[in-house]
């Protein structure tokens, strides 16, 4: 993020404080899609990660008052949204439910109608297995990276990991998601 983006930050965030309205809604476009998107890719279920972008803009709101901006904005926020995730999973898995047939069956395809989606089945189901076998924090890079749109900057700062680390740990990730989409597609056209 240049310069000149945290000044606009800081001054929604200031303005937004001030109860200026059209600020609070300049936030709310700017990184709800965002938060939303890398939300879904971390847990693959729409209604949850909308309900925990929600609950993200709700712990803004509480906190906006005695927020101050040192260009730290997007960390924190991003901070929030993965803590909310970690939390909502960490809470499920103590409360685990029986999963329908129906609900299994939608895991095995990918949801029509995404409009964004301008890649073929097949390779979006390769894509989401080959994620699927990395671990989780190398997912979570992949996912700020290139979900999120956050730099590597931002990554280092939320994640208190140096950049060189992360910039290796993304590179190896990617080249592992390489591999395992190829491995993938051969079995698939066996």
């Amino acid at each position: 993020m240049t310069d000149g983006q945290d000044d606009r930050i800081a001054k929604w965030l200031a303005d937004a404080a001030q109860g200026d309205e059209n600020a609070w809604r300049l936030i709310v476009s700017e990184f709800s899609p965002r938060i939303f998107g890398l939300l879904k890719a971390q847990c693959r279920d729409a209604d949850l990660a909308e309900e925990l972008t929600q609950s993200v803009f709700v712990t803004l709101a509480e906190k906006l008052g005695e927020y101050t901006e040192q260009g730290q904005f997007q960390s924190w926020i991003f901070r929030v949204a993965i803590n909310r995730l970690r939390d909502e999973m960490r809470r499920r898995t103590r409360h685990a439910k029986p999963t329908s047939q129906e609900t299994l069956s939608e895991i095995e395809g990918v949801a029509d109608g995404d409009g964004y989606r301008t890649i073929e089945r097949e390779q979006i189901l390769s894509l989401e297995q080959a994620m699927d076998e990395l671990s989780s924090s190398d997912r979570e890079i992949v996912d700020l990276r290139h979900t999120a749109g956050l730099s590597f900057k931002q990554i280092a700062s939320l994640l208190n990991e140096p950049v060189g680390t992360l910039l290796a740990r993304h590179h190896r990730a990617l080249a592992r998601l390489r591999e395992s989409i190829e491995r993938i597609q051969k079995r698939a056209s066996k």
